[in-house]
């Protein structure tokens, strides 16, 4: 007899954090680029296909690709470039950020944290006001959505983590 996939549906609830500056988008953007590292995903997997050990893999992590906020800048979606298509001319940059180096703090508890590491920002400007807003979703509150501890203290770190990278771009820390 053949085994039949089953779904289970898991509800939980987000929370959004909206930070509204009066720094101008490109303000914001040079000031997060400022204490971010940049690589690729392939960056990453080609590191640790030369297997290296756990420490060499975190040595040479944090030695080429994290900056001083702990983070590295995985990839830019500027949907600036399309939205004016539709009228739309506010401009609105999403990041995908993170750190493998954290990730494992939460993954290693729960391999599902995975969904939602690495993290991402969304940055707008304010057409009505000037200034621009960092949004994004509070990581516990998408990967702890069980009974965990271990997961839980670890989601809650890159909470702070993020609070700080997102309040260094602001320019409210």
């Amino acid at each position: 007899m053949k085994a039949e996939a089953k779904m289970e549906t898991l509800p939980f609830t987000g929370k959004r954090i909206v930070v509204r500056t009066p720094r101008g988008i490109d303000d914001v953007l040079n000031r997060l680029r400022g204490v971010m590292g940049s690589s690729t995903v392939p960056d990453i997997l080609a590191l640790a296909k030369s297997q290296p050990s756990e420490a060499e893999f975190a040595r040479q992590v944090e030695e080429r690709f994290v900056g001083e906020s702990g983070f590295m800048l995985f990839h830019v979606i500027d949907h600036s470039g399309w939205l004016p298509i539709y009228g739309i001319k506010q401009r609105a940059v999403r990041w995908i950020l993170g750190n493998p180096l954290l990730a494992i703090t939460m993954i290693r508890h729960d391999i599902t944290a995975g969904l939602f590491a690495p993290v991402e920002l969304l940055v707008t400007d304010n057409p009505e006001g000037g200034g621009s807003t960092i949004t994004y979703v509070l990581p516990s509150s998408l990967m702890v959505i069980e009974e965990n501890k271990p997961l839980l203290d670890a989601a809650l770190d890159l909470d702070k983590k993020l609070a700080a990278l997102v309040a260094h771009g602001a320019g409210t820390h």
